[in-house]
């Protein structure tokens, strides 16, 4: 089982939806986790109402920081903070294979409620198209460059 984490800074939106995106999706092929590099401590609402609107049970997930999981070897870990807004992206230990999928966090998002809402559909429909091509890598067959090569071409998907 291929180990990936999902890192933002407050863990919240993104790396949690990631992290429910990649276990809903991955027939046991992938074991997924989300942490923060300055965890919030809380889950925000909307992610976990995109999740329940798309049949993705919520109740195991919570903010944490990346310390909480420091003990599991990752295969992976991707990083889904946004350069682009100036967020500053964690800090990553030396592993075997490191990806950066920025995207805009709509936990930032400025605008009525229905726009919030579009934005967090938004969001979380990006990191499924980038989730389930993921999924479609063979990671028998291919060496460590090619293959982060090709993981680092998904984060491009919008």
């Amino acid at each position: 089982m291929i180990k990936v984490l999902f890192l933002c800074t407050g863990n919240s939106c993104r790396s949690i939806m990631a992290e429910a995106l990649l276990n809903s999706n991955s027939k046991g092929k992938f074991k997924a986790y989300s942490a923060g590099s300055f965890p919030v401590g809380t889950i925000h609402p909307l992610s976990i109402k995109i999740l329940n609107d798309n049949n993705i049970l919520t109740k195991k997930f919570y903010s944490k920081s990346i310390n909480e999981i420091s003990h599991i070897d990752m295969d992976i870990i991707i990083t889904v903070c946004d350069n682009a807004a100036q967020e500053t992206c964690p800090i990553l230990p030396t592993l075997n294979i490191k990806s950066h999928w920025g995207i805009e966090d709509p936990a930032k998002f400025k605008g009525n409620l229905n726009q919030i809402d579009i934005e967090f559909d938004r969001v979380f429909k990006i990191l499924e198209k980038r989730v389930i091509q993921l999924t479609k890598i063979s990671f028998t067959s291919i060496d460590k460059n090619k293959l982060s090569s090709q993981i680092d071409k998904i984060g491009s998907i919008i």
